[in-house]
């Protein structure tokens, strides 16, 4: 089983947000109003961990390894939420989300094939390390950057952890997982294609409730998302392309084949047996 082995490895790593958060650092002159926003609109986007959550366990019944691991990440992915909330607690108390409004992004998600949602999961880690590096870049006051940077390396070792269960599923399930991987591989790394930055917050997950079936639709601001990242934080083509090509050396190390595009991912997958 994974889940001791990274429960462990979690443990030896893991912040505190007493001890690790340098709280006393709070420059307030250097803290605007636009950025406070941002944080409450990321502190409830990290709350949808809990619908994910109640996913996963849902369509991993016959994986205990797997929903037990889901105990870690959901716990520290909930913890992000926290520690953002706090950071507004003590400096921005008027914005720090209503339980309502985090009650909103809990929805049911339609059922899906396990494979595939791990994969998706996979590449929105990498996404998301790399959109809260950006954002600790972006951000001036001290604090705030600090915990944006711890943010982003939970979200780089979850995706590690869901890369060795990857690993795993292909050693059970061979031709099918890796079908399911470089499907939905393909598909993370066109972001630009595609026209939108695609992360799980922001596709659609339910067909009974469209079109406000996505965790992005169901924020106070849904138009938010696009602009933290066009104008504020400014993701732009240089940081897509980390993003692609980390979803691409990734993939490459778990097929034992070489992409150095998607086109050649795409070629792969192609050229794997049908079910």
């Amino acid at each position: 089983m994974l889940y001791a082995e990274l429960f462990k490895a979690f443990e030896d790593v893991r912040w505190d947000l007493g001890a690790d958060v340098p709280w006393d650092a709070f420059d307030p002159a250097l803290l605007t109003d636009e950025q406070a926003r941002t944080i409450k609109m990321n502190a409830i986007t990290e709350w949808a961990a809990l619908p994910a959550t109640e996913m996963f366990l849902r369509d991993n019944r016959d994986d205990s390894d797997f929903s037990a691991f889901m105990s870690i990440w959901f716990y520290e992915e909930q913890k992000h939420a926290l520690v953002l909330m706090e950071y507004l607690r003590r400096f921005r108390p008027a914005l720090v989300p209503t339980e309502e409004e985090l009650h909103a992004v809990r929805f049911e998600f339609d059922p899906a094939p396990a494979l595939e949602t791990l994969m998706l999961h996979f590449c929105g880690e990498i996404r998301l390390n790399h959109w809260y590096r950006r954002a600790s870049e972006w951000h001036t006051e001290p604090v705030i950057r600090k915990i944006y940077g711890l943010i982003a390396r939970d979200e780089a070792r979850h995706g590690g952890a869901y890369l060795r269960f990857m690993k795993r599923a292909i050693e059970r399930s061979g031709e099918e997982a890796k079908r399911a991987f470089a499907k939905i591989g393909v598909l993370m790394a066109s972001a630009r294609r595609a026209g939108k930055p695609l992360h799980p917050t922001n596709l659609h997950v339910n067909k009974a409730l469209f079109p406000n079936d996505t965790v992005q639709s169901r924020l106070p601001d849904p138009s938010w998302l696009e602009r933290w990242l066009d104008q504020q934080i400014r993701f732009d083509e240089k940081w897509e392309k980390r993003v692609i090509a980390m979803i691409l050396k990734n993939l490459s190390s778990l097929f034992g084949q070489q992409f150095e595009s998607v086109q050649q991912l795409n070629r792969f997958r192609k050229s794997l047996v049908p079910a």
